[in-house]
């Protein structure tokens, strides 16, 4: 892949982070989800969840609880096309809780996602494991 187009991938895989992000600040989980395809997978430490509703639902229940108010964050470290409609993002993700201005050490995460391009580009499949 020549550099112009492998800048415009990077520039478009960023965009869904930010735009999935967004969602998460938001408390929206119907955008979040939207962003994923049909039959993703989420791998967490002890979660895992087959597909955009159960991802739907699990934020939905998370923006309602625990994650109410918080953001995530995401450090991108590379971005590797798979071929012309697959990439693999390596990153360093985090939440920060309410009134939180850096994410603490033991909530760090190196995350993996797999995205493929239909059209738009979506997210089909996402995991994490703690840094530390």
């Amino acid at each position: 892949m020549n550099t112009t187009a492998q800048t415009t991938v990077d520039t478009e895989i960023r965009a869904v982070l930010e735009r999935l992000y967004g969602a998460w600040a938001d408390g929206d989980a119907d955008a979040f989800a939207a962003l994923y395809t049909d039959d993703a997978t989420v791998a967490m430490p002890g979660v895992f969840h087959q597909g955009r509703d159960a991802v739907r639902s699990f934020m939905a229940a998370a923006f309602a609880g625990p994650l109410a108010e918080s953001r995530g964050i995401d450090e991108v470290r590379d971005i590797r096309m798979l071929g012309g409609d697959a990439v693999v993002v390596s990153s360093v993700a985090g939440i920060l809780m309410s009134g939180e201005t850096e994410v603490p050490s033991d909530r760090e995460r190196s995350a993996t996602w797999v995205l493929v391009r239909d059209g738009d580009w979506r997210i089909a499949a996402y995991t994490n494991t703690p840094r530390h």
